[in-house]
């Protein structure tokens, strides 16, 4: 049972995380309120953890998990051929393969079209909901480049845990001179490709935000709304962190209570609701590297209704950051310098760049990224819950260097 500490915190012991019951579960729920479908994902991480934790899941069976869906969905057997793995970054299992198209599931009747199965593994870097990712692929289609939903498993019906079918993307992810990095992390388009992709780059983070949510409200029943002149939604989205860090941690930082307690304190009320990604940067976007444009923006898992600012800053943040050739500039998701991001979004979007926002959702996105690392990533690497521990645990490592970084800005903004 958990004991509400003077503070914020709620203290559990490792047992109690390893295996939460119905109360430790209902204590963190309580304190922390966050969204009706952020919090049915995070009670569901929980309660599976009583389960048999993770094992290997065999191509043959995630083809035999969507060729149900897709009858399921249509009403017609489906064709699937040619199946393989797809890099899935840190946090997902995928697989392409291609389908026959006919006149009753969506595709062009009589050709053959390539399509990609996302699913969750038993744990991951980022838990989050397959509905809401569909829900937004569908909003966006047709105004941003992305992938093209079809059909998802949200309550994991016909796979082993919930997933989605969408359309195969074609472009690079990394530039063929700095192709052995890990995705998006110090990425380096280099001169000519860069000075192509930037203006993409901002015109279409312009363009997400600009979108009139009034105009796709009906594409997104799993978000809870956010209202102009309220700080509400923003609220949620920190406790739902900070319901991560108490789920999650493998040990105390004393830094993360003090974080918390000034987000609550000083989140802004909204000037506007737009469409926020949560994970725009370098390295969730694929591009034709002979073009320089952008061909598709992926993993909308942490979108939001909310403060485009978030964005903002995320694409800011140090992770994605490097030296320009000039050995001075830095250069914000190897795009330009982070005031040259700022004011090119400025007058890309007509809207206003807010100091006061841009100061407050730089301290939200370093804590974000220090409660997925050191939070969710350890755990997952802890309890071996995902195909991919090894590499959650690298990211748990870098989790050390975002909280000094965290550190810095929190003591920098209340100096």
């Amino acid at each position: 049972m958990a004991d509400r500490m003077a503070d914020d915190r709620l203290r559990f012991d490792e047992t109690q995380r390893r295996a939460p019951d119905e109360a430790v579960i209902g204590a963190i729920r309580d304190r922390f309120p966050t969204e009706r479908e952020i919090d049915v994902v995070l009670t569901r991480k929980m309660q599976r953890r009583h389960g048999p934790g993770y094992s290997a899941v065999s191509l043959e069976r995630l083809v035999e998990g969507a060729a149900a869906l897709i009858l399921a969905e249509t009403g017609e057997p489906a064709e699937i051929d040619n199946a393989r793995w797809l890099s899935g970054g840190a946090s997902k299992l995928q697989m392409v393969f291609d389908l026959k198209g006919n006149d009753v599931n969506g595709l062009p009747p009589g050709e053959t079209v390539t399509l990609v199965l996302r699913m969750e593994p038993a744990a991951s870097v980022t838990e989050s909901s397959r509905r809401r990712e569909f829900e937004i692929l569908n909003a966006v289609d047709g105004r941003i480049p992305a992938p093209r939903p079809y059909w998802v498993d949200a309550e994991a019906r016909h796979l082993p845990y919930p997933a989605m079918i969408y359309s195969f993307a074609r472009g690079s992810a990394k530039p063929t001179h700095d192709a052995a990095k890990v995705t998006g992390l110090g990425q380096n388009y280099g001169p000519a490709l860069r000075a192509r992709l930037a203006p993409h780059f901002v015109n279409l983070l312009a363009t997400l935000h600009a979108i009139d949510t009034s105009e796709v409200a009906s594409h997104l029943p799993s978000f809870d709304g956010a209202t102009v002149g309220s700080n509400a939604s923003v609220i949620r989205q920190v406790n739902a962190m900070r319901r991560l860090w108490e789920e999650d941690r493998i040990e105390e930082e004393p830094v993360m209570d003090m974080v918390y307690r000034w987000l609550i304190a000083h989140a802004p009320v909204l000037d506007r609701v737009s469409i926020v990604h949560g994970d725009y940067r370098s390295g969730n976007f694929l591009f034709d590297e002979d073009s320089g444009t952008i061909t598709a923006w992926l993993d909308w898992e942490g979108a939001a209704l909310g403060d485009r600012h978030q964005d903002l800053t995320y694409a800011a943040m140090p992770t994605f950051q490097h030296v320009a050739e000039d050995g001075d500039a830095v250069l914000a998701s190897g795009m330009m310098t982070e005031a040259e991001l700022y004011a090119a979004y400025g007058e890309a979007s007509g809207m206003p760049v807010d100091p006061e926002r841009i100061r407050y959702f730089r301290i939200y996105n370093r804590y974000l990224v220090c409660v997925l690392t050191l939070g969710s990533s350890a755990r997952a690497s802890l309890m071996a819950g995902t195909h991919q521990d090894i590499v959650t645990n690298f990211v748990a490592i870098l989790g050390y260097i975002a909280l000094a970084d965290l550190r810095a800005a929190y003591a920098e903004v209340v100096a």
